[in-house]
């Protein structure tokens, strides 16, 4: 017995990629993908609040690791709760951090799934290789401020007012580690821009590299403003940080601009305010050949004269 097979339609990202979806159908993805999201982020609060015991007490050895911050019996000092609700309300801000961070293979998808219909192909693989990127850049700029911030809270005790206690308060040191954090990590991308204008197109290696002088200033300036550790250790370790990933991210742009053959065309090596070379070698001029001359014109034809308007068509038009 034969079993007649069903035909499967495009699919949602077919109808989409190729403009047969209707603004209504998009609204509806939309919304769907927005539900899976949500879903994905709630389901990481919940694992994450069961986890935020043990990542407070992971965020809490740099604290641990200052002068004075243990007891008669060698063990860290407890943080403080101001009030009554503190460690309830910093339980809460830590599980969805963590939920945000376990859920994120989810709502990235999602997001991913509804911008990339409208991308080209080329686009979609440097989407992929840009992506898989981004995410080891950011935990390793998380990773050096986790090592670092205990450096730059002990120079704020040594630079700040002596005869005072180390017992910090609970959530405003979370909350300072968590943007130590944050920070690095969003700085670590940097290089990622670099390499965008380079592929395509729009900067050549040697433009980015003529950029050193700027991007060290400016890396100095940010790390200075935006670092919330006010100490010379966490801004000049992050300025230095950035430094070095420009030079890498440059290096990379010089093995792609030589991959593609960038730089070999004809004024490539001529500077824009340079003149062009001329060539002033001298050549003898021969006489030029006989010209014949030119055959005479006819004259044109006589050009008969209309017919008159009845004589044109005949009895069936």
């Amino acid at each position: 017995m034969a079993f007649a097979l069903k035909k499967r339609g495009p699919s949602k990202f077919e109808q989409a990629a190729d403009g047969s979806m209707t603004l209504m159908e998009h609204v509806r993805e939309l919304r769907n993908r927005l539900f899976r999201a949500s879903l994905a982020i709630v389901g990481g609060l919940i694992v994450g609040f069961w986890l935020a015991d043990p990542v407070f007490d992971l965020l809490k050895r740099p604290y641990c690791r200052l002068p004075d911050t243990t007891n008669a019996l060698g063990e860290c000092q407890d943080l403080l709760a101001l009030a009554p609700t503190s460690a309830f309300m910093l339980k809460l801000k830590l599980a969805l951090w963590l939920g945000l961070i376990i859920g994120g293979p989810v709502w990235l998808y999602q997001l991913w799934a509804f911008i990339a219909p409208g991308l080209h192909r080329h686009e979609r693989k440097w989407a992929y290789v840009f992506v898989s990127i981004a995410a080891p850049l950011f935990a390793a700029g998380g990773v050096l401020a986790y090592f670092v911030v205990d450096k730059g809270l002990g120079f704020l005790m040594d630079a700040g007012v002596g005869g005072l206690g180390n017992q910090f308060a609970a959530e405003p040191y979370i909350a300072f580690v968590t943007n130590m954090i944050l920070l690095f990590g969003v700085a670590f991308e940097f290089p990622l821009i670099l390499l965008m204008l380079n592929f395509t197109g729009v900067a050549s290696a040697r433009r980015l590299l003529s950029w050193w002088r700027a991007v060290i200033f400016v890396s100095f300036a940010f790390a200075a403003i935006a670092t919330p550790d006010p100490g010379p250790f966490g801004m000049t370790l992050l300025a230095l940080a950035l430094s070095l990933l420009y030079f890498v991210a440059v290096g990379v742009a010089f093995l792609n601009d030589k991959r593609r053959g960038r730089g070999r065309e004809l004024y490539a090596g001529v500077a824009d305010d340079e003149v062009s070379p001329l060539d002033l070698s001298t050549e003898p001029v021969e006489a030029a050949g006989r010209v014949e001359a030119s055959a005479p014109i006819e004259a044109p034809e006589p050009i008969a004269a209309p017919a008159p308007i009845e004589r044109r068509y005949d009895d069936m038009t």
